[in-house]
């Protein structure tokens, strides 16, 4: 019996793998991660942070084993791999739309699962409605395919994981640890909250159950919403779209009502600073507004000849002055009150810029956990067969040159979900956020 299961087990590998693209030539390969290496060489604005000689040395390894990965897949894992030793959020590799569309991460055909580091542990903090009384929210994955949960991480899913901040990378880590391409089998070994340990093998394949548990909350680019005592809930999802400022605009007559304000920041993963900025002139008294240092590389054929080759751009600097006309027009606009900016593990880019923009601000208070620790000007650029890079241009700083990439900006109240937060589906810092302003008030 046992052999006839690890035959079986064998035989869906190579079945899986027989359906994975399989286009790209040697000569192609070497082209794609050429490409990607001579990017970073001459527009990585980070590149003085890694070691070069060690950066070349991986280079001309994976000369020889891109020539050799199995399938198209195995390529682009392997180009993940070379990118994440660079260690940015904003430098990245993405797969072909044709391979992206077979790759799935929480759907397992019967079963959905999302995992959550926490407390550098991998729970199971979401699952497909049905599944809800099977595998309780809080289970843990303790193994996978017979491996240590943690060694599995460390050894199959870490090293392909680009992100700034090492807290980042452990949060991620665990969210794609079962990422895999359609028909990838894992054999787990569960801890349900009440200690009980049993098996279970997943298959990835489309779920067409799509009711989750806890529900997901319906989320548009802007969210209103109210509490007691005339606290105002603003959520800002996203700073990709203007909508998000005009929607911003047509809410400030019902904002004008609040004797407290929460800016609620944890899923806007940036998009354009601009945006932000506008947002907050409405949220303080301030004319002037104090926004991020930027600088790039410069390429002078001659400093490399005489060995100054590390040259930088600084991009002119002014804070943002508002004009007479603005001031004007804002003079009825405004919502001075106290307030709280919620921020976590998932504010990042443009949304971190919001957050220099509003340092120093007497009346806001951050709460959270630190943010993403990522911002920048990426350059994008193509892939053999459909796949995307992108490598960031630009570093971002404090106006005093304080640097939060790589570090986050750290909350002025620190506040962190738990497993018994998860299980009983609690926001412990919007509870903070709420107590904290009634006690201002």
């Amino acid at each position: 019996m046992k052999k006839i299961t690890i035959l079986f087990l064998f035989l869906s590998v190579n079945l899986t793998y027989a359906q994975i693209p399989n286009e790209l030539s040697k000569e192609e390969k070497v082209f794609g991660l050429s490409t990607f290496w001579q990017e970073v060489n001459y527009n990585y604005i980070y590149f003085n942070k890694i070691n070069q000689l060690e950066w070349n040395k991986l280079y001309t390894k994976y000369i020889g084993e891109v020539q050799e990965t199995e399938n198209d897949y195995e390529y682009y894992r392997l180009l993940q791999k070379f990118c994440a030793y660079l260690k940015d959020g904003h430098t990245n590799v993405w797969f072909p739309k044709e391979i992206r569309d077979s790759v799935f991460n929480t759907n397992f055909g019967a079963y959905r699962l999302f995992l959550t580091n926490v407390d550098g542990k991998a729970i199971i903090t979401r699952v497909n409605e049905s599944k809800k009384a099977e595998i309780p929210i809080g289970t843990e994955i303790v193994s996978v395919n017979g491996m240590a949960a943690q060694q599995y991480i460390s050894e199959q899913v870490r090293p392909y994981i680009s992100s700034s901040t090492d807290y980042i990378r452990e949060d991620l880590a665990v969210t794609y640890m079962l990422e895999g391409y359609a028909g990838t089998t894992y054999q787990l070994e569960l801890k349900e909250p009440n200690g009980k340990i049993k098996s279970l093998a997943v298959t990835h394949a489309k779920t067409k159950e799509r009711e989750v548990f806890p529900a997901f909350e319906e989320k548009d680019v802007l969210d209103l919403k109210w509490y007691e005592n005339d606290i105002a809930y603003l959520a800002l999802n996203s700073f990709s779209d203007w909508n998000v400022s005009m929607q911003f605009v047509e809410k400030i007559p019902e904002l004008q009502k609040a004797k407290a304000l929460i800016v609620d920041l944890r899923n806007n993963g940036g998009g354009n600073s601009r945006i932000g900025k506008v947002i907050l002139h409405h949220l303080t008294n301030d004319t002037i507004f104090y926004g991020p240092k930027m600088q790039s590389r410069v390429h002078i054929p001659t400093l490399k000849a005489w060995n100054r080759d590390e040259y930088y751009h600084d991009f002119p600097y002014s804070p943002d002055t508002l004009g007479i006309g603005d001031r004007n027009l804002l003079k009825t606009s405004r919502i001075v009150v106290p307030t709280v900016i919620l921020v976590g593990n998932g504010t990042a880019s443009a949304a971190e810029d919001f957050l220099i923009y509003a340092d120093n601000q007497k009346h806001m208070t951050k709460i959270g956990e630190p943010t993403y620790g990522s911002t920048g000007q990426p350059l994008l650029f193509e892939l053999p067969n459909g796949g995307i890079a992108r490598v960031c241009t630009k570093k971002d700083t404090y106006p005093d040159g304080k640097e939060f990439v790589g570090v986050g900006i750290q909350p002025d109240i620190a506040v962190t979900k738990g497993l018994s937060d998860y299980i009983e589906n609690k926001d412990p810092a919007l509870e903070t956020a709420i107590g904290y302003l009634n006690e201002k008030k």
